[in-house]
């Protein structure tokens, strides 16, 4: 079995018109709402074997957040371009390249191609609009090989949003 988190950044600034894209710093409210969906996933005993993260400031430093939530090494966090902006094709060719020890990976990116990507693994009748912002995506495959999962049987195990865990304390 391999497993599957996708996960989009956390909410980010638009406040600083002379910032790139690339560099839009988190929003006090991702920020919380990022260790909020953190401890529901360390409840849950979610700690993948390896985290990958878009260079991009808001999606590393959502990474950073729930890799301090999950008891995850923040140093051990691997960074890559390609996952900025991605599409569901760029983001499965880096789990193509995982070696086969690695038996779950978290990847934090951007939308739309995130949202795309979610889609995949969903029936159409569930299929979502928006992976909202801070929000975590599994999906398990019933493979042991990266480079099977175009084969493989796939489930969604569980989509969690900030909003869901808008009452819940953790």
């Amino acid at each position: 079995m391999k497993t599957l988190y996708i996960v989009r950044h956390a909410k980010s600034s638009w406040d600083d018109l002379s910032a790139s894209d690339h560099d839009r710093e988190l929003l006090p409210v991702g920020i919380q709402r990022t260790r909020k969906v953190a401890a529901w996933l360390k409840s849950r005993n979610v700690f993948p074997d390896k985290i990958i993260s878009s260079t991009a400031t808001r999606a590393y430093e959502t990474a950073r957040l729930l890799a301090e939530g999950i008891g995850f090494p923040v140093e051990k966090i691997e960074t890559t371009r390609a996952l900025y902006g991605a599409g569901p094709e760029e983001a499965e060719a880096l789990l193509f390249e995982l070696p086969d020890a690695v038996n779950s990976v978290m990847m934090v990116g951007h939308n739309p191609g995130f949202t795309e990507w979610v889609n995949e693994f969903l029936e159409y009748s569930r299929q979502i609009h928006n992976l909202p912002t801070s929000a975590v995506a599994a999906v398990r495959f019933d493979t042991n090989r990266w480079e099977e999962l175009s084969l493989a049987n796939s489930t969604v195990e569980f989509i969690i949003t900030p909003k869901m865990l808008k009452k819940k304390k953790f």
